[in-house]
């Protein structure tokens, strides 16, 4: 039987991302400007043959807690994820989940947290593979001199994101 993945859009500040979510909880956060194709690819991945199926009332909390995020809120969402990927990504996600709210890290800093400082470039893999964008803050990695670049959701986002934790 066919995997069913509801999904919608969720617009804040001038951003639309498209979200997806199947059974067990959200799985996909697209990115801004990105619309279905995106998200058919990556959840075909995970859920081949899956029926996509429009439904705001379906993601509506994932909805208001990106609203609230986008907006400057300093919650974290408690909402089921259905993250799929491998036990280092999964660790990798884990330790991004863990950086406080207006800090950033370096990507060796996050090697290091996860005890294995010699995977830095797997460690930015994974990151990037990233397939819930705010919900797992990817946004609060940048590079060891400071600069502040890669994010699958787009530097004005990244920018955005980084800018309005600061306050």
């Amino acid at each position: 039987m066919a995997q069913t993945i509801h999904w919608a859009y969720a617009e804040h500040h001038g951003f639309r991302l498209l979200l997806a979510k199947s059974s067990k909880g959200l799985c996909y956060v697209g990115s801004p400007g990105e619309g279905l194709v995106e998200m058919q690819q990556h959840c075909a991945k995970r859920f081949p043959n899956a029926d996509f199926v429009q439904d705001q009332q379906a993601l509506r909390e994932y909805q208001y807690a990106i609203e609230a995020w986008l907006g400057g809120s300093r919650e974290t969402s408690s909402l089921p994820l259905d993250v799929g990927g491998t036990e280092f990504q999964h660790s990798i996600w884990q330790a991004l989940q863990e950086i406080p709210y207006g800090q950033t890290i370096s990507y060796s800093e996050l090697a290091e947290r996860i005890g294995k400082p010699q995977t830095v470039r797997a460690a930015g893999s994974a990151v990037g593979a990233n397939p819930l964008l705010l919900f797992i803050p990817c946004h609060r990695v940048i590079r060891k001199s400071g600069d502040v670049t890669g994010f699958r959701g787009g530097m004005e986002l990244k920018h955005h994101l980084l800018e309005t934790e600061k306050d």
